[in-house]
């Protein structure tokens, strides 16, 4: 008499081709309940990994044909986080205003750098506005494309209805940033007033989901109280130099004296170096006093580009310059979540 055959092991289930668990396997038990994140492109959906933009990395994966991939390099991988806190959603609108109480630091180039690398990175639109009442140049900082002013909106203020009624008086540059430019006759700009500046924020709020102001360097004209009491966050514009840093510095005290304390703590300071070649100035003491101030600082180094007055191309800036654009986007988009919802619309 034959001893009973022994009973076979059971098998686990096999796996599916690709290294997949089975249909089996994927249950999480009797007590699975099916969800519709069950179904996220995430959990269905294999995506290989991102291939590399450049450098011996990218050699070693087009060589492979995607089989080895380094993944990105620190620096690449550095530009995603940046771009990812770029990109945050914003709720209803984000102003900001760019001052400085003297020329020549690089405001305007700030204001036309700092709406560029927003307007491309970002997907809805950004729009520069020139407060300047003595001339202002931000609108030959873009290609031009129409000869309206922030008075010919106004003057058909009641007409608008639609976002092609905004851009029809507006110049767009390469980097889809748009720009209001401010009245050319200085008799007439002089007329800018608060109100003036709050009535062009009202008609350019219900259209682009970022407004940046490129400020006079005077502080008491009269559009000034409404750049600032409409502003979310201020970037101030300074240089690696002596008299650069202490109008910055004044800059600063003289809007916790007059109640925009507040603001000052959400201020960005950008150091722009308007000449190549270093500096006798102590950098670290520099940033130092403004860091124990403000909430962030950036410094954007010399660039010719930059420094030949003309029309701005992102394409066109060295890599270290478009960089410190890019971070100095970052760094004010850090502050997009805690005013989400301060200016949408009542549902």
């Amino acid at each position: 008499m034959h001893p009973p055959a022994p009973e076979p092991d059971r098998a686990e289930p096999a796996p599916d081709r690709l290294g997949e668990p089975s249909i089996a396997g994927t249950n999480a038990g009797p007590d699975h309940q099916p969800s519709n994140l069950d179904l996220a492109s995430g959990v269905l959906v294999r995506r290989a990994r991102r291939a590399p933009g450049g450098g011996w990395r990218r050699g070693v994966h087009r060589l492979t044909g995607g089989l080895l991939s380094p993944g990105l390099s620190a620096s690449a991988a550095h530009h995603d986080e940046l771009v990812a806190r770029i990109r945050q959603p914003i709720g209803g609108d984000y102003r900001i205003a760019v001052l400085s109480l003297k020329g020549g630091v690089g405001k305007t180039t700030t204001t036309i750098g700092l709406g560029s690398t927003f307007a491309s990175l970002r997907g809805d639109c950004v729009i520069a506005v020139d407060a300047n009442p003595d001339f202002g140049t931000l609108a030959q900082r873009v290609r031009q494309q129409t000869d309206s002013t922030v008075r010919d909106l106004l003057r058909v203020a009641d007409d608008i209805e639609r976002y092609s009624d905004v851009r029809a008086h507006t110049s767009q540059a390469a980097s889809r940033l748009e720009v209001l430019a401010s009245e050319r006759d200085p008799a007439v700009s002089e007329a800018f007033s608060e109100a003036d500046y709050r009535d062009v924020v009202d008609i350019l709020k219900v259209y682009y989901n970022i407004i940046l102001t490129d400020c006079g360097t005077g502080i008491m004209h009269s559009a000034m109280r409404g750049v600032l009491d409409l502003a979310d966050a201020l970037v101030l514009v300074g240089s690696p130099a002596v008299d650069g840093a202490r109008s910055a510095a004044a800059t600063l005290d003289w809007l916790q004296h007059h109640g925009y304390g507040e603001l000052v703590e959400r201020t960005v300071v950008v150091i722009s170096s308007p000449r190549p070649g270093a500096t006798n100035v102590d950098m670290d003491a520099l940033t130092g006093h403004f860091l124990s101030r403000c909430r962030a600082l950036q410094v954007v180094p010399f660039d010719e580009h930059l420094a030949e007055g003309a029309e701005i191309e992102l394409d066109l800036l060295r890599p270290a310059t478009r960089l410190a654009y890019t971070e100095l986007a970052a760094m004010v988009a850090d502050d997009f979540p805690a005013l989400t919802g301060r200016h949408a619309a009542p549902l």
